[in-house]
């Protein structure tokens, strides 16, 4: 609900602030007095664009602002959540601000916004009747959306979403995997080529260090056949050998632990000493007869270090490398020969998603085409009582060459406001007061689905009055029972009907330039103002009571 609207410094407003209740507001006044004015003001909140033009003159800014209660509006709150605002106390307060120069600034309650997120919420607050960019209705999407809500098809219709989904992500699969397959097959040969280089060359993890180790033993062979001999006969096997040495100290320091038992650790560490070199000594005797100096088995190394050097250099850096490259030329490869079975199970997916596809939207069209004509003839039914006799009201399917995310066709509302003219498009209704009659009587009808829950009808009144002015004052006050409704009217029977009536008059403002003002009426000087709208002398007492009567129905 629209609880308030502040608005200072824009046109002739100085200073304002509305405060609206539920159901049915109407704001009542003298031509020029500025009724307008306000509505214009408002518009900036759903979305219109800024003009310097509109700030007071003698004024750095104009702002607009609106405080909304959604507390009944989850799936609004949730939409602040998404764009990271928050709503304290279940209010949202949307402002903007046109400056006279420099730039236009924006708020969601009392945080930084741009223009467009204030006119998203907005708009889906408010439809205001009147002006035509402000009109959901007049957008297609809209229009379908509603004739589905009408015809209880909201789910049917989700469910026709969620299968024209599951089709274009099986076909954009099936497309991945064909320019998948386009790219392997180019590269075939080249792939094939290499697998079967590094496959022939049998290589093993590890290798390399094991054959640069094995090459390093080769090379010094007789370096390590003569430095270790020449070891082992120092350390044990020569004459007067270390072993040999140690020996003869390990007897004189067991002598010697026979007159004093403090000398035995050292005596057993000495032969652990002995033992530790006769043991080295014995073991590289041993080496030194092992080491084989095999020229031919060096160069055969050294070749196949080579041909692991080159396959590196190419798929490396390392020998891990190597391998993982084989592997996964091998993996693509095979994905190439899988090809054509993948696509044939891809293939198969994706005609029994379009079977689905098919058979949701042919339920949903069916669903539509019943409720279009139903809604069709209750809108028709209702015009004639809103002073539109003659005119044609019809909601249009067109098929599409193709199923889309919405259905097999697209939905219009169309309307003839006379009789003899073909319906055109809601969008395409030169008069704003045929317009809001037509639309007066949509919302009537779909007051239950209709999902925005402040309706501002501008110009509703334009051209009629007498038993059609009151049929539009009792429409409003219907559509009002499930919606709140802001109508700017000049006709008595619809003003009497106003839950809250508000007056716009010109008043002298700051540096006495004229101001428009609104007050709240109630009892007597409602009575007064419905009694000038009934054109007569609101001071004369047939006036008053005839605007009693009204007021009383």
């Amino acid at each position: 609900m629209l609880s308030e609207l502040r608005i200072r410094d824009y046109a002739v407003v100085d200073d304002l602030s509305l405060s609206l209740g539920s159901g049915l507001n109407v704001l009542t006044g003298e031509t020029g007095a500025g009724k307008s004015i306000i509505v214009g003001a408002l518009s900036l909140l759903l979305g219109e664009r800024a003009s310097s033009s509109v700030v007071r003159a003698g004024a750095d800014r104009a702002t607009v602002e609106a405080v909304f209660d959604i507390g009944a509006l989850p799936t609004l709150r949730s939409r602040l959540d998404d764009l990271g605002f928050r709503a304290d106390d279940d209010l949202l307060i949307l402002r903007r601000e046109v400056a006279a120069e420099g730039r236009n600034r924006a708020w969601v309650n009392g945080s930084p916004a741009t223009a467009g997120v204030v006119g998203e919420l907005g708009s889906a607050l408010v439809d205001l009747h009147g002006q035509h960019e402000h009109q959901t209705l007049l957008r297609p999407r809209e229009q379908r959306t509603i004739l589905d809500a009408f015809a209880g098809a909201t789910g049917a219709a989700s469910d026709v979403g969620e299968a024209h989904a599951r089709l274009l992500h099986l076909t954009a699969q099936r497309e991945e995997r064909e320019a998948r397959m386009r790219d392997v097959a180019s590269r075939a040969d080249f792939l094939r080529f290499q697998l079967s280089e590094i496959d022939e060359s049998d290589l093993h993890p590890g290798e390399d260090e094991a054959l640069a180790a094995e090459a390093g033993l080769h090379e010094h062979a007789e370096d390590l056949a003569r430095g270790s001999s020449t070891i082992a006969e120092n350390l044990y096997s020569g004459e007067a050998s270390i072993s040999d040495r140690l020996a003869d100290i390990r007897h004189m320091l067991r002598d010697l632990t026979r007159h004093d038992d403090g000398l035995t650790p050292h005596a057993e560490t000495l032969d652990e000493a002995y033992h530790l070199v006769a043991e080295v000594g014995r073991a590289l005797s041993d080496y030194s007869g092992s080491v084989d100096h095999d020229p031919g088995r060096l160069e055969e190394v050294r070749r196949r270090l080579d041909e692991i050097f080159r396959l590196k250099r190419k798929y490396g850096p390392e020998l891990a490398d190597v391998l993982a490259t084989a592997q996964r030329v091998r993996a693509e490869l095979a994905e190439l020969e899988d090809a054509d079975h993948d696509l044939s199970a891809l293939e198969t997916q994706i005609r029994a998603a379009r079977e689905e596809l098919e058979g949701k939207a042919a339920v949903l069209t069916e669903r539509r085409r019943h409720a279009a004509s139903k809604l069709a003839g209750r809108v028709q039914r209702e015009l004639p009582d809103l002073g539109l006799k003659g005119a044609t009201f019809e909601v249009r399917l067109t098929p599409y060459d193709d199923i889309s995310a919405s259905g097999s066709e697209g939905v219009e509302f169309l309307v003839s406001p006379n009789a003899g003219f073909e319906p055109m498009p809601l969008a395409r209704i030169a008069s704003g007061g045929e317009l809001s009659r037509v639309m007066l009587a949509l919302k009537a009808i779909l007051a239950d689905v209709d999902a925005v829950p402040v309706l501002i009808f501008d110009e509703i009144d334009a051209g009629i009055g007498g038993a059609v002015g009151t049929a539009v004052g009792d429409k409003l006050a219907e559509v009002a029972a499930d919606h709140q409704v802001f109508a700017v009217t000049h006709l008595a029977q619809v003003a009497s009907r106003a839950a809250h009536h508000l007056l716009v008059e010109k008043r002298l403002g700051t540096g006495d330039r004229a101001a428009t003002a609104v007050r709240t009426l109630a009892e007597e000087a409602r009575v007064e103002e419905v009694a000038r709208m009934l054109g007569g002398d609101p001071g004369s007492s047939r006036s008053r009571d005839h605007a009693r009567e009204l007021l009383s129905r």
